[in-house]
């Protein structure tokens, strides 16, 4: 017995140190590209240090996951080197790769400082120790392009890929920025989900094993959530997830199944890829065939550097610093030009139709093309030379013209695919078949299509724009009058009413509840109410309910709202017994709220803006122009009046400067008067529009400056309005 016992806890230590031994990286010891079963692997198998082949005679040297997909980890950022290529891990405790020749392609810098030897850990971190088995350098503290779990990306830490790289922000900011020789370019910024402003003491990016990405700090221990990957939680035994910076500048949550050898990519930030600084190359326009971005010349007078790296761009065929032929403007439709460096004082503005903003910039010699938006602005905008690239899509309202030598040739490049004549036979029976099978869909669709409007009561379908809503990105749905009939049970379950009209529940044939409001009293026009609806729709925010779809059938308005699960706003601001709406506040409640207002206004008046902003933000830096736009505008909007009160969309104007505020009349004061008969002065607005109950006494707080204000006799009971025609708020 006594044998057995100290039998086992000899076998267990002999166990661990066979392997710690497997995984121990000893001084001396080296890989080579030539020997493709050289690795030195993680205890678990997980993870091995390799070279990995690139094609038939370059090679990188890297951390592999299992299967070689992916590269956790590349010595040298992803260096390629030859066939004769080592990575030596050198008696004086260097990491080094060298090439053929001999040439250092990146090392480790740790010569002298102890290093012993090193391992690399069933996390895929490789550590290099000191005789206390201290680490002295690691992998995850010098990554690549990807961060794995149980890594801490932190400040200081960089992400590259190419000309692109990602960095953490001492405020808890995510970038992506484009490195040009001339300057960089933050082409997306992430900011914190939370309330915390300022600096962070020591802010961390980490990746799950369930595919959440999150930023933490000692101020937000709980942390603030980035994204979740679309298999978020699936599977989480099985699969490996990882955070890249891919070559084409995107930053991507990627999932790999263990043994399967291939990718998945479950989040990206950029989901246009057109929108990412440089993606096509100078001179190039970027733009989609069916799903996926592709990059393009402007037109046959210009030539791709390489037709193979789209990244190199475009460029003239015939130079416009010796161009005898006279310039001419390219007009490219749907299309915006970007220039770098990113130097708006050299992009000059006008105000001009786009044919004069077309033939201006071909006679300015500072000019090298121009963009003339579709907006109704009236403006053109005027862009010199330098890095030059386009963005084109349907949905953008704009034309621009770029310079060209001789005449314009509109048409494309042709694909340099050239076929052997013996294929035409073939290309032409393909292109037979091709047209007989679609006709023959078109056929099917278009009876099926007509079945369904014969059928559509007992079908229980929706119309064919309703079908992509599960696909939308975002853009909202339009609705028929009979769908939406028939969605909210013929206008059954009433949630409220608001000024605009009543609000019903609804639920769509994918289970998706949504709140429908009937709008009454509108007098827009079509064209008005559907550049509303597009407003509201652009508009994201974490409190502010999505808008679903709309409708709009002659003088029939109607908006289709997400449902607030919790229950409306008034159910919290309107207290009653047990927590029950349909009460109202206090009369000390009301007077605070109602009071706020009149002093805000008292303080606008007085031109003491910084009195209203918030104490804990006076240490930051305000923009008081903002603040002053943004004040004005909530006067605007707490007007008693419905039809006072500006739309969404003019809220937006009004906020980002585009059209000017007109001075907000004083908030209306009216007076209430309690069974004591005891009158009372309150604030009329949006906010505070309560209906009035009696109160045996009047507040202590109320202030008795307000005492010289206008009264009229006798109590009131006002009927809460909404505030804009568009609000996100919809009861």
């Amino acid at each position: 017995m006594n044998f057995h016992t100290h039998l086992f806890p000899c076998f267990i230590a002999f166990a661990f140190a066979v392997s710690f031994s497997e995984a121990a990286i000893t001084l001396g010891s080296s890989l080579r590209a030539s020997d493709p079963n050289q690795a030195w692997n993680s205890s678990n198998g997980d993870f091995s240090l390799s070279f990995t082949p690139l094609g038939s005679s370059s090679f990188k040297a890297g951390i592999v996951f299992t299967g070689g997909v992916p590269t956790i980890w590349s010595a040298g950022g992803g260096a390629t080197v030859d066939a004769s290529s080592a990575l030596h891990f050198q008696s004086d405790g260097n990491l080094r790769l060298v090439s053929g020749s001999g040439a250092v392609v990146w090392e480790s810098h740790t010569t002298g400082l102890g290093v012993s030897s090193a391992v690399l850990e069933d996390t895929g971190n490789l550590v290099l120790l000191n005789s206390s088995s201290q680490p002295v350098w690691s992998s995850f503290d010098h990554p690549t392009d990807t961060i794995v779990p149980s890594q801490n990306f932190t400040l200081g830490m960089v992400l590259r890929s190419g000309q692109y790289s990602f960095k953490l922000l001492d405020v808890g900011n995510i970038t992506l920025t484009w490195n040009g020789d001339e300057g960089d370019v933050i082409y997306w910024n992430h900011g914190l989900n939370t309330s915390i402003g300022g600096t962070l003491n020591s802010p961390s990016l980490r990746l799950h094993s369930i595919g959440m990405l999150a930023v933490f700090d000692t101020r937000i221990p709980a942390g603030s959530f980035v994204a979740y990957s679309n298999d978020y939680a699936e599977n989480a035994e099985t699969t490996f997830r990882f955070l890249k910076l891919t070559s084409d500048g995107n930053l991507e949550i990627h999932s790999v199944v263990r043994g399967s050898g291939s990718e998945t990519t479950g989040w990206e930030a950029v989901s246009d890829r057109c929108q990412i600084f440089g993606f096509c190359g100078e001179l190039s326009i970027c733009s989609y065939n069916d799903r996926s971005p592709i990059c393009n010349c402007p037109s046959a007078n210009f030539e791709p550097f390489d037709s193979n790296d789209w990244k190199k761009g475009c460029k003239r065929k015939l130079d416009l610093g010796n161009c005898s032929n006279g310039i001419n403007m390219l007009p490219l439709e749907n299309t915006k030009l970007l220039q770098y460096p990113w130097n708006f004082t050299g992009i000059q503005q006008y105000s001009m139709q786009i044919s004069g903003c077309q033939s201006n910039c071909r006679q300015s010699a500072a000019c090298d093309s121009s963009t003339a938006p579709s907006d109704g602005s009236g403006f053109c905008y005027y862009i010199p030379s330098g890095f030059i690239r386009g963005y084109q899509s349907p949905a953008l309202p704009s034309t621009s013209f770029l310079k060209v030598c001789g005449d314009v040739d509109l048409n494309q490049l042709e694909s340099s695919d050239v076929s052997r004549p013996g294929d035409k036979v073939k290309v032409w029976v393909l292109a037979v078949v091709v047209l007989v099978t679609l006709f023959a869909m078109i056929a099917f669709e278009a009876g099926l299509w007509w079945w369904c409007c014969r059928h559509t009561s007992n079908f229980g379908g929706m119309s064919s724009q309703y079908t992509l809503l599960e696909y939308a990105s975002g853009a909202p749905v339009q609705f028929s009058y009979k769908e939406l009939h028939r969605v909210t049970n013929g206008f059954k379950d009433k949630l409220g009413a608001g000024g605009f009209g009543a609000v019903y529940k609804g639920v769509l044939t994918n289970r998706t509840v949504v709140a429908v409001k009937q709008l009454e009293g509108i007098e827009q026009g079509e064209k008005q109410f559907r550049m509303e609806v597009a407003t509201i729709s652009s508009t994201h925010h974490l409190n502010l309910v999505r808008l679903v779809g709309f409708c709009s059938e002659g003088r029939r308005r109607l908006l289709v709202y997400e449902l607030m699960k919790n229950g409306s706003l008034d159910g919290l601001i309107f207290k009653g017994e047990e927590g029950q709406s349909g009460k109202f506040l206090s009369w000390e409640d009301q007077t605070n709220h109602k009071r706020f207002s009149l002093w805000a206004y008292e303080e606008f008046e007085k031109g003491n803006l910084i009195e209203i902003v918030d104490k804990r933000l006076v240490d930051q830096e305000i923009d008081m122009d903002q603040v002053s736009r943004v004040v004005q505008v909530s006067f605007w909007c707490i007007q008693e009046q419905p039809s006072q009160r500006p739309t969404m969309g003019k809220v937006v104007q009004m906020i980002d400067g585009v059209i000017d505020i007109e001075r907000p009349p004083a908030p209306k004061v009216t007076s209430m008067v309690s069974t004591s008969g005891t009158t009372s002065t309150y604030i009329s607005s949006n906010l505070s529009n309560f209906s009035t109950t009696p109160t045996t006494e009047t507040p202590a707080s109320f202030s008795s400056s307000h005492a010289a204000l206008d009264m009229t006799p006798g109590g009131s009971k006002i009927e809460k309005t909404s505030s804009s025609l568009l609000q996100s708020r919809y009861d």
